[in-house]
């Protein structure tokens, strides 16, 4: 018989036209990367997913007894900044960790708003911008839960976290970015990169982006982002951290 799992994905943005017009909201693109990672697995497991925008005023979050776990997606916003629904939703990622005991998961900006929500400070890189498919040093922690020394994942992100939450373990780390994911057995998942991506839609960022990162790094993302990457094993590991098999 297979059992339900119920994943709560909070959208923090919504995705540039061509993207949403190929792939949908940020919803979809999850629904789809879950749905191969189970497969993946081959975990006997029906998907329950439920899709909130909330990036806008009046949010009705997930009631904490709706969802097995919760994902924060990624985001063109600063996760620093003091907007009421940043601070709304670090307020729901600190309830759901300190009260309810709920698995969180953040991809990029929900990655630091899990840092922030934890007491960590996030801000700026001052080595800049950090895109297109990079090689991730995994610690002890992140290879064990990865099974791989590396992690090849697409990278879209200026901010970073600049410091470990307390109770959390690092991931790991590559040359501009210390802190390329978080860890807390059945609590806390989180990586800075974005496994749910893939070549058009890196593509297409990088050309919305291009004035913004400069005409070397432009000409060096587009020459890496069609490199293999890992983010399909990234998935697996979400499923299992989800379904609570990942120690």
């Amino acid at each position: 018989m297979s059992q339900f799992l119920r994943i709560a994905i909070l959208e923090c943005d919504t995705p540039i036209d061509p993207i949403k017009t190929k792939y949908g909201p940020y919803g979809d693109i999850f629904e789809s990367h879950f749905k191969e990672g189970l497969r993946r697995i081959n975990a006997d497991v029906s998907l329950q997913l439920t899709k909130i925008n909330v990036v806008q005023p009046f949010v009705d979050y997930p009631r904490p007894e709706d969802f097995d776990a919760v994902l924060l997606t990624g985001s063109k916003h600063d996760s620093y900044k003091d907007e009421p629904w940043i601070l709304t939703l670090t307020r729901f990622v600190q309830d759901c960790y300190l009260i309810h005991h709920k698995p969180v998961i953040g991809i990029c900006f929900g990655h630091q708003i899990i840092a922030r929500a934890l007491g960590a400070r996030v801000g700026p890189n001052v080595s800049g911008w950090e895109v297109a498919v990079e090689s991730v040093d995994l610690t002890s922690a992140g290879k064990r839960l990865v099974g791989k020394d590396t992690l090849a994942i697409h990278m879209m992100h200026r901010d970073i976290v600049y410091e470990v939450p307390p109770g959390c373990v690092n991931l790991g780390a590559t040359l501009i970015c210390g802190i390329q994911g978080l860890y807390v057995p059945k609590r806390i998942l989180c990586v800075q990169g974005h496994p749910e991506y893939n070549e058009f839609m890196v593509s297409e960022l990088l050309k919305l982006r291009q004035g913004m990162l400069g005409e070397a790094l432009y000409e060096n993302a587009m020459a890496r982002m069609a490199r293999a990457h890992d983010g399909l094993v990234f998935a697996e590991t979400m499923c299992r951290f989800a379904l609570g098999i990942l120690e």
